[in-house]
């Protein structure tokens, strides 16, 4: 491992029916759905795990029981973790406490970004292994598919719209105003909604 001292964090949630990728419901049923996140998660372990950076912990929005999990912990060298949170920007921030507080550097992904390869996440955790405090993959529409710290800093999940299109801005004034030095690399396309599946490429 290139980054033996860093951690990859990849947020995912249970492929349940009804409580995943629902924005895309109307597109592809609650099932499809559902179908659709688990092959993006798949897809995901398989980009991190075999770029073979750094440790890939897998942190869960549903309890960690879930069978779907079981089946990934024996497929993947990963170490499962619960997120903690009453909304994203919290669950995001812990993560970041927990890891930061017994590794230098980390990143945090979802698992919708399927364009996301293991040159971008070479990249970022290059960066942060250089000194960049703070390095941020925007998202075409105005959010962003990774961010890493070096430090955790709460503000920067704080009072934040999730899911909008001023969460990258949100985030940059936050670094503005706490002199933070921060690099943006490679923008990516995430899935979120039902014109996503065509601009984006669908893992197979």
């Amino acid at each position: 491992m290139q980054f033996p001292d860093a951690c990859i964090i990849i947020f995912a949630k249970a492929p349940i029916p009804g409580q995943t990728k629902t924005r895309l419901i109307p597109a592809l049923g609650a099932k499809g759905a559902a179908a659709l996140h688990e092959k993006l998660v798949i897809h995901t372990l398989n980009t991190t795990t075999q770029a073979n950076l750094c440790p890939v912990e897998l942190w869960s929005a549903d309890t960690t029981e879930h069978p779907f999990f079981d089946d990934l912990q024996r497929r993947y060298p990963i170490t499962l973790k619960q997120q903690q949170g009453d909304d994203l920007g919290q669950r995001m921030s812990h993560a970041f406490d927990v890891t930061l507080a017994q590794r230098p550097y980390a990143l945090l992904i979802g698992s919708d970004a399927p364009s996301l390869n293991r040159q971008d996440l070479h990249d970022a955790l290059q960066a942060l292994q250089q000194g960049t405090e703070c390095v941020l993959n925007p998202a075409a529409d105005g959010g962003y598919v990774l961010i890493g710290l070096r430090r955790a800093n709460p503000a920067l999940f704080q009072n934040i719209q999730w899911g909008s299109d001023a969460v990258l801005a949100a985030t940059r004034q936050r670094l503005l105003k706490q002199n933070i030095r921060w690099r943006e690399l490679k923008t990516h396309r995430d899935i979120d909604r039902p014109e996503d599946l065509l601009l984006c490429n669908i893992p197979s």
